[in-house]
Parts: structure tokens; C-alpha cells; sequence
């Protein structure tokens, strides 16, 4: 296994404390500001340890943001264990505050009626040149302060279908789509429906919210809008894995009360495998 993934995996891995307590460790991948898609993946695996069932949907909440200097104690609560249903509640702990509440359903795999709308059309993602390439690309318009925080790898590889230039923001339409892997194979001893889920968990977080801020010609990242996940939803549909591609198809359909309201779907094999929702932060800064 190589390292990043490896490093990535380890992450969401979260120790077991106790029957229904974990801890988490954290990483500095935006520097102090804690990223929401850890907490995700974490309150996954954390609720995950405590059954033998898959998730299937996910409601979480940010509620104060996090610290990359600390530890994080998760807290998980056994509502209900059913022949069909288990519901779980987990609270993220830092210096004895709840930063981050979340309730999971998991449920014993089914057959019965399917359906599903059709994929959207992109090209494939060996066509497309990879997020990093494109970092590159911009490398100049980056502040200089800013270069060794921007310029890292992500720990998952990405091909975004509709680039944008975090610096520069234009007017565009509501809408952003990539392809997303693993940069190597998931190892058989890690191999397990809740790492992936984890890992899509964690990844669906992090460029959701910028398909909102596209109609506005605004950026997270030049200073002008404060943005910041809210609440974050997932559904998953069918089984997927992270080492294939997956396709993130985003968009938004309104902004309003300094709020914005994003969907995804995520698509492996022309199948529907994962919905996201997420309301987002998008406040303008005084200048």
C-alpha cells in the first residue's frame, strides 16, 4: 500500500477505546482549520465498529469548528439494533465540547424494486488532466504565503471534468463534476465496506460546497466569502470501491439567508452508488 493511501486510511482508522468510545487523530490538510470530511469518515468507522451491517444513510452536523492540534474523542450510542435496521448516534469530542453530532442507519443488504436516473455524459478521466496538474497551472496566482498548503497532494487522485480557478472565480453555472480513485489498491486486511464508505464520506465534503459560490463569481480561497460546511447528508445505494473510478457529479440549486444548498452523486459502472446534500456558509466578508 502505498503512502498516501495508506496515511489516509490510517486516519479514518480510529482506535477503540472502549465498547462504544474511539479515538481519531487529525491532520493538517487546510493547517489549523480542522476539514470537515475527517469528522465524516471518522463518525463512520467509529459507528461502523459497533455493527456487523453497511451504512446506509448518514446525518451530521458541524457544530463548532475543530482543532488539527488535538485529539478527537468519538462517542457513539447504541439507539437501536432491529432484524433489519441498526441506528446509531455519534458525538466528536474536543477539550470536552461536542464540534460534531451525527445519526447513521445501517441495514442488511436487500433485493426489491430498482430504479435510478440516468448517469450524466462526461468524458472519460484519463482524458482530463488531474487536479494537481491544474495546480500547477495556477501556481503563479497563488499567494506566496500560501504555496506549501495549496500546492500538497490531496490524499485521493481527482480529474475534474469542469475546472475552476479558486483565484480568479468567474460567473458560471451551478454545476462541477470529477472523477475521484485511490492512488493505490485497498489491501485485503483493510478491504471492508466501511473504508470505503469512509473514504467517500471523506472526500464528498471537499468540493461540494463550491458549486454554490459559482453563480456568484466568488471564492473561498481569494477572501472574499466565508464559507463552511453546515450539515452534510449521504445515502448509500450500492456497493462501490474506492480503487476504481468514481464519478462526482455536483450542483446547487439555490443560495439564500447567506446559505447554499449543494447535492451530489456519486457513479461507479454507470450505477448510482452514493447521494450527498450538504447546506453550506457563504457569507461575504466586510471589506
Amino acid at each position: 500500500m502505498g503512502s498516501i493511501t495508506k496515511e489516509l486510511a490510517d486516519l479514518l482508522n480510529v482506535q477503540q477505546i472502549d465498547k462504544y468510545l474511539f479515538q481519531g487523530q487529525c491532520t493538517h490538510l487546510f493547517g489549523t482549520h480542522l476539514f470537515g470530511g475527517q469528522l465524516l469518515g471518522q463518525a463512520l468507522i467509529a459507528a461502523s465498529k459497533t455493527t456487523d451491517r453497511p451504512v446506509h444513510s448518514m446525518h451530521a452536523y458541524f457544530i463548532r469548528s475543530g482543532r488539527t492540534d488535538l485529539p478527537i474523542l468519538y462517542q457513539v450510542e447504541n439507539l437501536r439494533d432491529g432484524k433489519s435496521f441498526a441506528t446509531r448516534q455519534v458525538h466528536a469530542i474536543q477539550e470536552g465540547d461536542v464540534i460534531f453530532s451525527a445519526m447513521l442507519s445501517f441495514a442488511i443488504p436487500e433485493q426489491g424494486l430498482e430504479y435510478q436516473t440516468v448517469e450524466p455524459h462526461y468524458p472519460a478521466p484519463e482524458t482530463l488532466l488531474s487536479e494537481q496538474q491544474l495546480k500547477e497551472k495556477i501556481k503563479n496566482d497563488i499567494p506566496v504565503f500560501l504555496h506549501t498548503l495549496v500546492m500538497q497532494q490531496f490524499s485521493l487522485r481527482m480529474h475534474p471534468v469542469l475546472p475552476f480557478h479558486p483565484y480568479k472565480p468567474e460567473k458560471s453555472e451551478a454545476i462541477y463534476a470529477e472523477y475521484v480513485q485511490t492512488f493505490e489498491k485497498i489491501p485485503e486486511e483493510l478491504d471492508t465496506a466501511m473504508m470505503h464508505q469512509a473514504i467517500i464520506a471523506y472526500y464528498s465534503d471537499y468540493n461540494l460546497l463550491t458549486t454554490s459560490l459559482r453563480p456568484h463569481g466568488v471564492s473561498y480561497a481569494n477572501g472574499s466569502v466565508r464559507s463552511a460546511s453546515l450539515d452534510h447528508s449521504l445515502h448509500f445505494h450500492h456497493h462501490f470501491r474506492v480503487d476504481d473510478w468514481l464519478l462526482y457529479d455536483m450542483n446547487s440549486t439555490i443560495t439564500s439567508q447567506s446559505r447554499g444548498m449543494n447535492y451530489g452523486r456519486l457513479w461507479q459502472n454507470g450505477q448510482l452508488v452514493c447521494s450527498v446534500s450538504q447546506e453550506s456558509l457563504m457569507r461575504l466578508k466586510q471589506k
